[in-house]
């Protein structure tokens, strides 16, 4: 959930940014790609941060549940960014 915060929360910034500086551009595209770039860039940095526990030590094991993990972390936290973005900070 880290890495999605991370990727969200710079993402925000950006969004924010370009927002400020462009009032009247349309900011839809954006933000489908905001959410996509959260979603894939999450699911891909806990797939490969999390790891199956295993008896061995030394050996490292990777599954696609780790992927779907952050799949499912990633849309939420993706959602509230925007929502902090646009509706908490002053002038969003």
């Amino acid at each position: 959930m880290l890495a999605n915060l991370a990727i969200a929360a710079l993402g925000g910034a950006l969004l924010f940014g370009y927002a400020k500086l462009n009032p009247e551009a349309s900011l839809a595209p954006l933000i489908v790609l905001f959410i996509a770039l959260v979603i894939v860039c999450g699911s891909a940095l806990t797939y490969l941060w999390v790891e199956l526990p295993t008896g061995a030590t030394g050996v490292r094991r990777r599954s696609a549940w780790a992927a779907i993990l952050g799949f499912f972390a990633s849309v939420p936290i993706a959602y509230l960014v925007l929502v902090v973005v646009f509706q908490v900070l002053p002038g969003g």
